[in-house]
């Protein structure tokens, strides 16, 4: 498996990762300002993670994902993610939108240690979205990565430097 970081050093790349994020969510517009982080096994690429509405200020973020094989998101790129998320930006929240319908990811999302938020049509007038939230200090304390228990140096992040990130695409 391997994981491929989109962003203004690799912009076809992003290009790419974030228009098949937002053809598979079904999105009517493209991402604008964003990095993306593609999984592929053997070429074949197995899902995407849109990172956009970044708010510096108050360390927010939104994610946005998509996929086309449940094997896209195994603790190792979980870890990738939120490390983009919490030690390379600094951002002390992420959100995601997700569709009332997505059952299996709420689930996934709710033993990862997101909170949610029910918020009636906001995928318009027949479809409520979730709203899930994690923070640094819940994705920190969840359990799930034993890198958490080691003192965490830049070089285990990813090699996408800073001044790639979201606010700079």
């Amino acid at each position: 498996m391997e994981i491929l970081w989109g962003s203004s050093r690799e912009p076809e790349l992003n290009a790419a990762l974030g228009e098949w994020c937002r053809i598979r969510i079904g999105l009517p517009r493209p991402f604008v300002a964003f990095t993306s982080l593609g999984v592929f096994q053997n070429g074949e690429l197995l899902g995407a993670a849109v990172f956009h509405n970044y708010e510096p200020e108050s360390g927010v973020i939104e994610v946005s994902g998509a996929s086309s094989s449940a094997r896209w998101l195994p603790r190792r790129v979980l870890f990738e993610l939120f490390s983009y998320v919490f030690n390379q930006l600094g951002c002390q929240l992420a959100v995601f939108r997700v569709s009332e319908k997505n059952t299996r990811l709420h689930r996934i999302m709710r033993a990862y240690g997101f909170d949610e938020f029910r918020i009636p049509r906001l995928a318009g007038r027949h479809e409520d979205q979730i709203l899930f939230t994690l923070t640094d200090d819940a994705w920190r304390s969840n359990g799930f990565h034993r890198e958490h228990r080691k003192e965490l140096s830049i070089s285990t992040i990813s090699s996408l430097r800073v001044s790639d990130s979201v606010s700079g695409t």
